[in-house]
């Protein structure tokens, strides 16, 4: 695989080479989770340790991962701390819901996400996207900064309204990326009861600041609702054929609670299209810092639209563009962590005479985040290298060593949608403008529900 001989290393905490007190553990986890992991975690295939007196494995080795996250999946339920920070936002939606309501939602949504249906989606993501260029026309002429962060989380919230929602969503797109960013600073951390295990019912002081901004969020979610309920008992023909109405119509005794409908909108709506936004974020940003990476996602651009209209066919014929993307949900997965927690006693055995035992009860930490940056399962991981996933490089990635959508039963169901909206909507973007950084544009990564930019990520645009 030929590289780049000296790659953009992008922004991320040094691994720590002591252990953490407890006192440095809460800080930290209530702080950036991210900045807790020590340099074992990026250098053993396994490790076992104690997290406030809880066994806890942490499982880097694909084979390991495949086995408590497919292979015997049926013995690991969501682990405690993981349900104790979503449900409250969630509920039961997709991420968060177990056991029979999560197989009756699941099985009720997977049409709308097959692949096949995916694709009927592009030419909705190609129209969204291009409706929103225009807005840096102004900034292309005079040179004006634009926090691109934001930007991606209004672009992102324009595809998915119009593509689930048939754009029939209550609230403007501005106040939804303002009440999403408060939703997520509050009420998606880790609070130190969550780590005490403390039952849902005491207060965690940070969330007790979100939960008007959270009531606020589900009142939009219940008028999209209602409005779509009366369109569909006045005037069914006028009600469009997509996701909400889908939902709408499995409320019964044998399909989906009207608080069940309401918890999955939610999860969508915000879960789902901020992982999409975060990572085209940190895709640009990461190609603003390698401008060879960056010629030739341009070029595959410009040749695949000169001669491709069907944006259908993009995600195929744009290997860099795509390859480009993924390389930025390596460095920065939108969903950090995997958690599970062992129901009964189980085993893994790595096939050279090691075997990991792991006791009812032990919390699994799959994480995305050390994962995708093991030196032992990459080349300079690190590095932002797009070409480890170039079509003729992807056989040396295990299925198992990179989870930006996890994988196994709970895999994302959104999976191919977000990869061809990215896909779009990155052709679309670079076909036109350039982004580059400015000398305020120092992003952190932050662990919040996603893989945040502390600081915004504030970039100059210009035309091509």
């Amino acid at each position: 695989m030929s590289v780049i001989a000296h790659p953009f290393v992008p922004p991320a905490p040094v691994p720590r080479t002591t252990p953490p007190s407890r006192f440095e553990i809460i800080r930290t986890v209530m702080r950036n989770p991210l900045e807790l992991w020590g340099e074992p975690s990026f250098r053993l295939e396994w490790m076992k340790t104690k997290f406030f007196n809880e066994r806890t494995l942490i499982a880097n080795h694909p084979g390991l991962v495949r086995h408590v996250l497919v292979d015997n999946a049926k013995n690991y339920r969501m682990a405690t701390i993981r349900q104790l920070i979503l449900r409250p936002i969630l509920r039961d939606g997709l991420l968060t819901a177990e056991g029979e309501t999560w197989r009756r939602s699941r099985k009720a949504m997977a049409p709308v996400f097959t692949p096949r249906h995916a694709q009927g989606f592009a030419a909705q993501m190609l129209e969204q996207s291009r409706a929103f260029t225009p807005r840096y026309e102004a900034a292309a002429r005079t040179g004006a900064v634009r926090d691109i962060a934001i930007d991606m989380t209004e672009l992102t919230f324009d595809i998915l309204a119009a593509t689930l929602f048939s754009g029939q969503v209550a609230g403007t797109e501005a106040e939804f990326a303002g009440d999403i960013e408060k939703l997520l600073s509050t009420m998606g951390r880790v609070d130190p009861m969550d780590l005490l295990k403390a039952p849902s019912w005491v207060p965690r002081i940070r969330r007790m600041f979100g939960k008007g901004v959270l009531a606020k969020f589900r009142n939009i979610v219940k008028q999209t609702m209602a409005d779509r309920e009366h369109l569909m008992r006045t005037d069914p023909d006028a009600a469009p054929e997509d996701f909400l109405t889908l939902l709408i119509r499995l409320q019964g005794p044998d399909g989906l609670t009207i608080d069940e409908i309401e918890d999955n909108i939610i999860t969508f709506i915000g879960a789902g299209h901020e992982t999409t936004a975060r990572a085209l974020g940190w895709t640009l940003y990461c190609l603003a810092n390698s401008p060879t990476d960056r010629a030739m996602v341009e070029a595959e651009i410009d040749a695949v639209l000169a001669r491709e209209p069907d944006p259908v066919k993009w995600l195929d014929l744009m290997p860099w563009t795509r390859a480009a993307f993924e390389e930025a949900m390596r460095l920065y997965p939108p969903a950090p962590s995997i958690n599970r927690a062992a129901i009964a006693d189980d085993r893994w055995d790595n096939g050279k005479g090691e075997t990991v035992t792991i006791e009812a009860g032990t919390t699994v930490l799959v994480m995305p985040w050390t994962l995708h940056r093991h030196t032992k399962l990459w080349d300079r991981p690190g590095a932002f290298i797009p070409s480890r996933f170039l079509p003729e490089n992807r056989g040396s990635i295990d299925r198992f060593q990179y989870l930006p959508f996890g994988v196994g039963p709970r895999i994302c169901i959104g999976a191919t949608f977000a990869l061809q909206e990215a896909v779009i909507a990155l052709g679309v973007l670079l076909s036109e403008y350039r982004f580059d950084c400015v000398a305020e544009t120092k992003p952190w990564p932050v662990q919040k529900l996603t893989t945040q930019p502390e600081g915004g990520l504030p970039m100059r645009v210009s035309r091509r």
